[in-house]
């Protein structure tokens, strides 16, 4: 293992970290503000920090390599420290078209896609025009198990018909989402549970689409993308919709989340060690007692369990990019189970012990920390629970080893 960035990486992190200096942390507080005046609408900060960074190149990082022209051209491990340095912000992924769940559908779309599809769709999507939105998650059924998704997708003529209900469908509360991936199923008895589902494309427009409400997350609305509970009521779309065809929901599923979860998990990395740079920052500058409060053996023990817990965490996100890249997702599964499982706790363990630094601040809206903690918690349900990664890997360890005794 060799987990030294290259030139054009090291070029790539440099101007990213000069890009986050200079123009996204200082708007930290003027996009909260231009939030609250029109919370389901893109900020026009936020549409200026986009040129800015699409003028600087800065600009769909995230495709790998393999995707051909619609790729940004690095590789996972490449893309994987941009990742860390984007996620020092909840909303910084999105200055530089990086952001979820745009991500992991325009890679549907570029990996999956028909040309018809790629190009109603993909390019503007590549283009930052518009939006979208993953509708899998459904309120009635336990959704960390895909196959027990019920929103059903009828074939009827030209046209699928579509009824069900999903929630915490993030980003679709955005008045500038237009599309929706949704998954349902498209054969419902079929005796082989894993080809029942499909995933269909479906204008958010489309009569029948129902935004019911943004779901809160912790008290937060996560605005303007939120995530919507929706209402699909006899929702008609095109045949040609469908990706890839009948039954090819599940594997299209699991195609997206191998790299998506390279990209949460490095974010949370970012996250935590800005955590830990404000911890540093805090107990230095506050009195306790009559001396600073860095001078207490408990902070001490603290900060540097939180330095180890970093490195480590990003090691194994490392590693597990790496692997994919040179060996593929189904080679990196086992590492990339790890990840998922390891960096969200990690994260809200750093998280909660900056919170308890910085005292009442911690839980204002001063900081970054109490809304990166809702975050990082929510972490551990989006993309498959922590019990389900653990279950996955503890199931396949058991046989590997019962394998060669």
């Amino acid at each position: 293992m060799n987990f030294e960035y290259s030139d054009k990486v090291n070029g790539l992190r440099a101007k990213l970290t000069d890009f986050m200096q200079e123009h996204v942390f200082p708007a930290e507080d003027e996009m909260q503000r231009q939030l609250a005046e029109n919370p389901w609408s893109t900020p026009p900060l936020m549409e200026a920090l986009k040129a800015r960074a699409k003028a600087r190149g800065l600009w769909n990082l995230f495709l790998p390599r393999s995707y051909g022209k619609y790729s940004g051209g690095l590789t996972n491990f490449e893309y994987a420290p941009l990742a860390e340095i984007m996620g020092q912000v909840i909303w910084a992924p999105e200055v530089f078209n990086c952001a979820a769940p745009d991500t992991g559908n325009m890679e549907v779309l570029a990996k999956y896609g028909s040309e018809a599809q790629k190009q109603r769709w993909l390019e503007p999507l590549l283009s930052g025009e518009i939006r979208s939105a993953f509708a899998m998650t459904e309120p009635d059924v336990a959704s960390s198990d895909a196959t027990n998704i019920a929103t059903s997708i009828t074939r009827d003529g030209d046209e699928y018909v579509i009824n069900g209900k999903k929630f915490y469908i993030s980003g679709a509360c955005r008045e500038q989402c237009q599309l929706l991936i949704v998954m349902g199923k498209t054969d419902a008895t079929n005796p082989n549970r894993y080809l029942q589902q499909s995933q269909v494309l479906v204008p958010k427009e489309t009569p029948g689409v129902h935004i019911i409400r943004p779901m809160q997350v912790f008290g937060y609305q996560d605005a303007p993308e939120g995530h919507a509970e929706i209402i699909f009521d006899n929702v008609r779309v095109p045949a040609g919709n469908i990706i890839l065809g009948e039954g090819r929901g599940f594997e299209i599923a699991q195609g997206r989340l191998g790299p998506g979860r390279i990209h949460h998990c490095m974010r949370s990395v970012g996250a935590a060690q800005r955590a830990l740079e404000l911890m540093c920052k805090r107990v230095n500058e506050r009195q306790v007692f009559g001396q600073p409060l860095s001078k207490q053996q408990s902070i001490r023990e603290d900060i540097a369990k939180s330095a180890c817990q970093i490195e480590q965490a990003r090691l194994l996100t490392l590693k597990a990019a790496q692997k994919m890249d040179q060996h593929g997702n189904k080679a990196a599964k086992d590492l990339i189970a790890m990840i998922k499982i390891i960096a969200p706790n990690m994260a809200l363990e750093v998280l909660d012990r900056a919170i308890q630094c910085h005292g009442a601040t911690g839980v204002s809206q001063d900081t970054f920390l109490a809304h990166m903690y809702a975050g990082q918690r929510t972490l551990r349900l989006a993309d498959g629970p922590d019990q389900v990664h653990m279950m996955q890997l503890g199931r396949e360890l058991v046989k590997h080893y019962a394998n060669e005794s």
